[in-house]
């Protein structure tokens, strides 16, 4: 009598399925190529920038692209391009802070929301909603007034207004984990409330968490520059792209082109976070289409 093996075959992680899709799918890989080669730059600020952000040249204040100045320079006569370079430090910078925050305080109340239920659910629920109910920007500019103003000042609080946001889908993730076989078998066992949620609940929980977190990038980005554009985000002498916005701005009607180097900054940048965040929810969920 012969004996059958039976060999299980091994279903590929999301990790990997993501990254066999992802090499196929040209917006996405567009997307993260420009992200890098922006943090790169912006990494590097220091040694290829071609002047100080903040040096001022007033005889080329408001000039156009010359050989000196290839985006122009600002009413003080800095240089565009070189406070370009740093804005791009500032404002990324400012952007994963507000999304490391959101995550450090969401994440976590959303997974005990969502597995432990009953009055902890229902209290943190309806603190979310309170949060949600309030237009994200008006709401940071209150955490900012009350924080005080300054750059980081200013993510702190964006990051605080993202956090329910995460919370939500968190929550809802975790409502369906809690119920899986292998979560139930952990209790069987005896392994502590701890270790499930741990092991083996906010890793089957945090997927949706990975493509949100690049949408928010995009939404932290603009928020800084909001912030920065309304005077309560990064203060001068320092750059920061909606700094320098605001900047130009005031001279919209003398030199309207010193409006578009950061303007078109924000836009692609943005727009790639974006572009990232759609590429990600498709490669993570094979049954969703994409737009």
């Amino acid at each position: 009598m012969t004996d059958t093996v039976v060999v299980a075959e091994r279903k590929p992680s999301w990790f990997a399925g993501f990254w066999r899709w992802f090499r196929y799918d040209l917006r996405g890989a567009l997307s993260m190529s420009f992200l890098v080669a922006l943090i790169v730059i912006s990494i590097l600020g220091p040694w290829i920038s071609p002047y100080s952000p903040t040096m001022q040249d007033l005889d080329a204040a408001l000039s156009p692209m010359t050989a000196q100045h290839w985006l122009g320079a600002d009413d003080l006569g800095r240089d565009t391009l070189s406070r370009l370079i740093y804005g791009g430090m500032a404002s990324l910078y400012a952007s994963f802070l507000a999304v490391a925050i959101a995550v450090a305080i969401g994440v976590p109340i959303g997974v005990l929301a969502g597995y432990l239920g009953g009055w902890v659910d229902e209290v943190i629920s309806r603190v979310v909603d309170s949060f949600l109910s309030f237009p994200a920007i008006v709401l940071a500019i209150a955490v900012t007034g009350a924080l005080g103003i300054g750059l980081t000042n200013g993510m702190i609080s964006v990051g605080i207004v993202f956090a329910p946001q995460l919370a939500r889908l968190v929550r809802a993730r975790t409502l369906v984990v809690r119920n899986e076989l292998y979560v139930d078998a952990a209790r069987c066992f005896g392994v502590s409330t701890g270790r499930i949620l741990w092991r083996h609940v906010l890793p089957n929980a945090i997927q949706p968490v990975i493509v949100q977190v690049t949408l928010l990038l995009a939404a932290a980005l603009l928020a800084e520059a909001s912030l920065s554009f309304l005077g309560l985000g990064i203060q001068p002498p320092d750059p920061s792209w909606g700094a320098m916005l605001a900047r130009a701005y005031q001279n919209m009607e003398i030199a309207p082109e010193q409006m578009y180097p950061p303007g078109l900054a924000i836009l692609f940048t943005a727009l790639a976070f974006n572009t990232l965040g759609e590429s990600m929810r498709v490669a993570l969920d094979p049954t969703m289409k994409r737009r």
